[in-house]
């Protein structure tokens, strides 16, 4: 049970998408947030991964992520 929650989003590229269609997510970014996080006390209490529509014709993911605290 955590006292405290906090959200982060991690989305990937816009250039990269227009460029290739897809770029996937920018792990290392991913990596320093949850590090950045836990350095504080934040632990990962859940991650989604949602795809949303980027300008006319594509699509681009973002992970959600839940940070709890105790």
């Amino acid at each position: 049970m955590y006292k405290e929650y906090k959200v982060e989003l991690v989305t990937e590229g816009g250039c990269g998408t227009i460029l290739l269609g897809s770029s996937g997510l920018p792990i290392k970014r991913l990596e320093a947030k949850l590090n950045e996080a836990a350095a504080d006390g934040w632990e990962l209490a859940f991650q989604v991964i949602e795809k949303k529509r980027f300008w006319l014709f594509w699509t681009r993911e973002t992970v959600i992520l839940t940070l709890g605290r105790k």
